[in-house]
């Protein structure tokens, strides 16, 4: 069965991009973010979280979103297919800020009943340093995966629409 990951930068488009394969390739989505958050933004402690995670990953089929890199060791021995989006971080930090003045004080579906959009300071600066702090990171995890898993490394939105053809195709062929 196909599992497919996708990892990247806050605002890259990883839950977009998650759901739009998910609905052409006819695969469980798993938003992590859904999973980490409950309400009032609450998280699990490091244990429950990894153990969540295991039960997730452990699924036949998905397509999985987001970073949490503190579980790269859980998720990515099961994927299939492993999408980076290392999009510019101008590009990652414009795309935030534009949804959260789309949404703010709105609950967005990706995030399940975490609470209401907010700006935070902190995530922002995440994002910025993300070049510089897990980039270098993923990409020596992505140098270590096993012949068999496909890699996807998108520097750009426009690549998208080769990616999920590509992905279509080996779903077919499979």
């Amino acid at each position: 069965m196909q599992r497919i990951l996708v990892i990247g930068s806050p605002g890259a488009g990883k839950s977009t991009l998650a759901s739009r394969l998910a609905g052409r390739l006819d695969l469980p989505l798993i938003h992590l973010d859904r999973e980490y958050f409950g309400p009032g933004w609450t998280v699990p402690d490091r244990a429950e979280w990894r153990e969540r995670v295991k039960t997730l990953a452990a699924r036949p089929a998905w397509v999985m979103d987001g970073n949490y890199a503190s579980t790269f060791d859980i998720r990515v021995p099961r994927a299939t297919a492993i999408v980076w989006l290392d999009l510019p971080r101008w590009r990652c930090a414009s795309s935030v800020l534009w949804r959260v003045a789309r949404n703010y004080g709105r609950s967005r579906t990706d995030l399940g009943d975490a609470g209401p959009e907010r700006f935070d300071w902190s995530f922002m600066r995440w994002i910025w340093s993300y070049p510089r702090r897990m980039r270098p990171k993923t990409a020596r995890m992505l140098e270590r995966l096993r012949p068999d898993q496909q890699v996807y490394v998108l520097r750009s939105r426009s690549e998208i629409p080769a990616l999920e053809a590509t992905l279509a195709t080996v779903k077919e062929a499979a």
